[in-house]
């Protein structure tokens, strides 16, 4: 069994560890914003985490009302401009803590007397030192490059922070129900390895995903582009009906992430508008509806909040990312050109 199958069958222990270890460190971190009065939330991030920044993005504003920007850390690293952060939290997440730039986001922060919060895989790394609150992954080592468990874990301390300065306790008993969520969704194995037969030759894609599962579309789209190198494109319907629907014909496979939600009619509206141009669709979804849309479906077999799916709805396209890289003769641990750990600046 390779590592990269490995570690995304480890997700559900990941996700119930975290929760037991970290509540107490989210709840000291929402009592210190609610002192602060922070008014809005930079997040800095590269890679899968900026994905969980995106998913972040809409669960502050959602659950708490709180407007979320996602840094450019060039503006510190490169061009020397850093913006005037204000009544601010910066938020950096990283699974190793080490990329220089997302580092130096926070130590900017520190300098304007800003209070900073780090979620990370290392608590003991550069980004940790930097953090005044600091959640930890507790996803222990992560030996294939192509990261899983960690994003997953991220997407839940995200989510953790959240369910806590919300102050109802449903949403922290909602999040409860996730590590077991995870692991049946992670039946669905066999199933998605026969899709992974079907596209096997596939050269490009597109990911669509709306609201929460904006961040999915984008992370799904990455692992296939990491472990498959293929052109898979992630783009939230509203925007792909806008333009590059028209790149749509009967040769290109359209993934639809869609569990039940505010979001779903707006997906299944793209669902029609996407099969007229003749492509097939893979389907993820709860919704018999939205299934039986697609020429393919991958059924989530649990009915979550939808604030919650992102957490459960990626790991089909992890899976699949994995099964096809397998099929495809490519070893998913080693993806060319790539390494564990990018610094960047």
């Amino acid at each position: 069994m390779s590592y990269l199958e490995q570690e995304i069958r480890e997700q559900p222990e990941v996700l119930a560890r975290l929760l037991t270890e970290e509540v107490e460190k989210a709840r000291a971190l929402a009592e210190a914003m609610r002192r602060r009065k922070i008014q809005y939330i930079m997040v800095a991030a590269r890679g899968t985490s900026d994905n969980a920044g995106r998913y972040g993005q809409y669960l502050f504003g959602a659950m708490n009302h709180l407007p979320v920007a996602l840094a450019a850390p060039s503006l510190f690293s490169i061009y020397g401009t850093p913006p005037r952060f204000g009544d601010c939290l910066v938020l950096g997440i990283s699974q190793s803590g080490q990329s220089p730039d997302i580092v130096g986001v926070l130590e900017e922060a520190r300098r304007q007397g800003v209070m900073t919060a780090a979620i990370t895989n290392e608590p003991d790394s550069p980004l940790g030192q930097v953090g005044d609150h600091v959640l930890s992954l507790h996803a222990g080592p992560e030996r294939s490059v192509a990261a899983t468990k960690t994003y997953t874990a991220e997407v839940m301390a995200v989510a953790l922070i959240n369910a806590v300065l919300s102050g109802d306790p449903a949403n922290l008993a909602a999040l409860s129900t996730v590590p077991e969520a995870a692991a049946k969704t992670l039946d669905l194995a066999p199933e998605v390895k026969r899709v992974a037969e079907r596209y096997r030759f596939a050269d490009r894609l597109v990911v669509l995903g709306r609201g929460y599962n904006f961040a999915t579309a984008f992370e799904i789209a990455l692992k296939l582009k990491e472990t498959n190198y293929i052109a898979s494109e992630p783009y939230s319907p509203a925007d792909f009906l806008h333009g590059p629907l028209a790149m749509i014909d009967e040769s290109y496979p359209v993934i639809f992430v869609a569990p039940s939600g505010a979001m779903l009619p707006e997906m299944r509206f793209a669902m029609q508008r996407v099969s007229e141009r003749g492509a097939e669709l893979l389907v993820i979804s709860d919704d018999d509806a939205a299934l039986a849309a697609g020429q393919l479906g991958l059924r989530l077999p649990a009915a979550l909040p939808e604030w919650l799916t992102p957490l459960v709805a990626v790991l089909p396209g992890q899976l699949l990312a994995l099964h096809m890289a397998l099929e495809r003769g490519d070893d998913p641990d080693h993806p060319r050109a790539l390494q564990k750990v990018t610094l960047t600046r």
